[in-house]
């Protein structure tokens, strides 16, 4: 494998020629990505980045995963025009805990650290802060898109955001990263990494870029936006959800997600050849034939799938379904199974339902179909 398989669909690698010389040196480089832990998948979009970090590793070099645990208090404002939503910590801690387990998807497990941010920058005392944020100026700063709109607009931008990417850097600082491994929205931070690192005495990181993963609504995939395919979620998930995305982005889905060119011909095709790659690298092969039996059956014949999950009927009357929907796990959030009932998305033995409550009789083993895909009978009293 040449340097053309470690930077496979690379927008940036700076400086130029900086990485040839890190590979000269003969050990086994360090090889730095985090993500936010905003939500509890890591998702497709994630994976193009990690898939550089796999390719490094069979090389013989080593992941470095960081748990951004202490930085997702802040929230990443990379391509926002507004502060992100602070998380509750058990929250946090409950998706950092999940983290390894998706991206093992991608990566090899074996050759991966994983490492959580909060046990270098909880540790930073009032004096360390001070010598961190003497290592960038404010205009340096400022010089971010995201923060020189918002500041040429005098919309909000906390002291806190602007100390996000000098904690980032930071994480290279106490892992010391030979390279860094990010999005393009994420260029700033990893060029900030260097200054850091540089001015802690370090030999700075290499930066590798790759493109954003557009999902099928045209925006960045993301984990906090909803719209995105999970690395571990159900077969059928990401089947259906990959078969939602536009003709016109194909190419750049099988560049960046199977690394492969767009298969000829029918665009159909194409599509189900992905879907199937995707499930099958998170679940194999025999669960990829399944996931696509299912959507033929569900979605393209408008089928019940032959095998339907199970649950109990719930006590009271009238249930009231966007509770019933959250508590079976069959949507993320009371609002989401709302504004499904309200789509007419929610269906009970093939009807389409309007009601937020609904009586108990009529619930009494029926086959409940939520969006496309989701379906589950209720088998009598709980």
């Amino acid at each position: 494998m040449g340097i053309e398989e470690l930077t496979r669909n690379a927008v940036d690698v700076l400086p130029a020629g900086e990485l040839e010389k890190k590979l000269a040196l003969g050990r086994p480089l360090r090889v730095k990505m985090g993500i936010d832990v905003t939500a509890p998948q890591v998702t497709i979009g994630n994976a193009v980045p990690l898939q550089r970090m796999a390719a490094f590793q069979r090389e013989g070099h080593v992941g470095v995963l960081i748990v951004g645990d202490y930085t997702t208090r802040i929230g990443d404002p990379s391509g926002r025009s507004a502060e992100r939503p602070i998380l509750d910590p058990e929250e946090i801690d409950r998706n950092a805990k999940r983290f390894f387990e998706h991206a093992s998807k991608v990566i090899d497990p074996e050759r991966t650290e994983v490492r959580f941010n909060s046990e270098w920058l909880g540790e930073l005392d009032f004096a360390g802060v001070l010598r961190l944020t003497r290592t960038v100026t404010v205009a340096r700063i400022l010089e971010r898109d995201d923060f020189a709109k918002r500041f040429s607009t005098q919309a909000p931008i906390s002291v806190s955001e602007l100390l996000y990417p000098l904690m980032q850097a930071y994480d290279s600082v106490a892992v010391e990263a030979d390279v860094e491994l990010g999005g393009t929205d994420q260029l700033y931070n990893l060029l900030t990494g260097r200054e850091v690192m540089q001015a802690y005495g370090l030999d700075p990181q290499v930066v590798l870029t790759v493109p954003l993963l557009l999902s099928w609504d045209g925006d960045k995939m993301s984990g906090s936006r909803g719209n995105y395919i999970g690395l571990t979620e159900a077969p059928e998930e990401q089947f259906g959800k990959t078969m939602r995305i536009p003709d016109e982005q194909l190419e750049e889905w099988w560049k960046l997600v199977a690394e492969q060119p767009v298969p000829e011909g029918d665009p159909m095709q194409a599509k189900l050849a992905l879907a199937r790659f995707i499930v099958a690298r998170s679940h194999g092969d025999e669960a990829a034939r399944s996931a696509e039996k299912h959507f033929t059956r569900v979605v393209r014949e408008g089928k019940a799938p032959e095998e339907i999950q199970e649950a109990p009927l719930p006590d009271g009357d009238p249930v009231h379904l966007p509770g019933l929907f959250a508590d079976l796990g069959l949507v993320g959030s009371r609002g989401e199974a709302r504004r499904l009932i309200q789509q007419g998305g929610v269906k009970i033995d093939g009807e389409v339902v309007i009601d937020l409550d609904v009586a108990r009789e009529r619930l009494n083993h029926a086959v409940l179909q939520v969006g496309k895909r989701r379906f589950i009978r209720l088998t009598g009293a709980s």
